[in-house]
């Protein structure tokens, strides 16, 4: 086993492509989660492991922005708790490339827990609006079923649009050299997973947090739009004939 140095570097050269990716998660949340790759292989740890220990993070925030009431205390524990976990989801994928010991298992277990962080996130949400809200109206509660609805709407489709475009054009996994663009890197910062954290370190002002809820909400229903428009039109482009 090679010392932490000789692992992170080894990590540096099996890094998935940029392209696609936010600003965020390209020089924030791959940098942190390939120091927690590094540590978790000298620990030892499977990448299955890494992932339930991101899960871990992840659903103990939610749980706690449900049943506890808001505070600024509070708002910087979850937010400390959900930017571990989604570095934690990045270093499971990089463990894996980095060890060979990835699979159809460690796919599906990592998309598992994406898939229930997205549930979860909104009805955490959704709960804490009812317990602990002072909602000005109640169609407030409505906000975060909209919300979820975009976000796993767009996480399936995104799916989809990955595996069925592989399976109808053979196309292979973008090369790590595909070219990078710097504008749409930070175009897609609002859509990214880590950017939507911070809205929880509002948390200990409980209007405010409704107000940047809110216009994320708005924003990603703009983005599963544009997204859902561009995917029907390059998976329409792959039909035989």
């Amino acid at each position: 086993m090679g010392s932490t140095g000789t692992v992170l570097r080894e990590l540096r050269g099996a890094q998935k492509s940029a392209k696609g990716v936010s600003l965020y998660s390209r020089y924030v949340n791959r940098p942190a989660g390939r120091v927690l790759a590094a540590g978790a292989y000298r620990a030892g740890l499977t990448p299955n492991q890494v992932t339930l220990v991101s899960a871990l993070f992840t659903y103990t925030a939610l749980a706690a922005v449900a049943l506890v009431e808001p505070s600024w205390t509070l708002a910087l524990l979850v937010y400390a708790a959900l930017a571990i976990g989604f570095a934690f989801d990045s270093a499971d994928g990089q463990l894996a490339r980095l060890t060979g010991r990835g699979g159809p298992d460690g796919e599906w277990l990592d998309h598992v827990v994406d898939c229930g962080k997205l549930v979860l996130v909104h009805t955490a949400v959704l709960i804490s609006f009812y317990r602990f809200g002072e909602l000005p109206s109640d169609a407030w509660l409505l906000l975060p079923l909209g919300f979820q609805l975009a976000a796993v709407v767009t996480f399936c489709a995104g799916l989809l649009r990955e595996h069925l475009g592989k399976a109808a054009a053979g196309a292979p996994a973008a090369s790590a050299t595909a070219p990078v663009s710097r504008v749409r890197a930070i175009a897609l910062l609002p859509a990214d997973y880590g950017m939507f954290c911070l809205v929880f370190l509002l948390l200990g002002a409980p209007g405010a947090f409704r107000v940047g809820y809110a216009v994320l909400a708005v924003v990603h229903t703009l983005f599963l739009a544009a997204f859902l428009t561009k995917w029907f039109r390059e998976l329409r482009a792959l039909r035989p004939g």
